[in-house]
């Protein structure tokens, strides 16, 4: 029993040490030890304040979360900036009576990526999300703060999957 451990031990030390720069998480930071991310500017139509500051946040926080990289304000080895691009409410399905039976929002953010490191890796890309709520509510209060996180987990998520576990 105790070769077994043994023998176990040893296979997931090799395991873990041989994973490098790779986390749980799936990410692949190379040999990157830190991070920036530039504000992301609200250039949508309809504007929301705070959401850009909000956004900026979370995308700080995803990487910080799911690496070990640093997060500083200039000269990062990966580097993300881009805009929010889209911002629109609009219903999805009607009552009989002409009304919003249920809206959506959709933000929609255009990333650029840097990876001073492995400058191959760098991208452009854009990505969006949605939240379906009820017509009778309206996109305030709690409404607004959990459709902005759900969207956020999942724009931020599709972001982190692109630049550093290669989706």
């Amino acid at each position: 029993m105790k070769y077994i451990k043994n023998i176990l031990f040893l296979c997931i030390t090799i395991t873990i040490l041989s994973c490098g720069a790779y986390s749980f998480t799936g990410a692949d930071t190379g040999s990157a030890t830190s991070y920036q991310v530039n504000y992301f500017q609200n250039t949508a139509t309809l504007i929301d304040p705070g959401l850009d500051l909000d956004f900026t946040r979370a995308l700080q926080d995803l990487i910080q979360n799911q690496t070990s990289l640093d997060l500083v304000n200039s000269n990062g080895d990966l580097v993300y900036e881009g805009e929010i691009t889209q911002y629109r409410i609009s219903p999805t399905t009607a009552t009989a009576n002409s009304t919003a039976a249920q809206n959506r929002l959709t933000i929609g953010v255009k990333v650029r990526f840097y990876n001073k490191k492995e400058p191959e890796k760098d991208f452009e890309k854009s990505f969006s999300f949605f939240y379906d709520y009820t017509g009778t509510e309206l996109l305030s209060g709690t409404t607004k703060t959990v459709a902005y996180e759900e969207i956020f987990e999942r724009l931020t998520q599709d972001i982190f999957n692109a630049s550093l576990a290669n989706w």
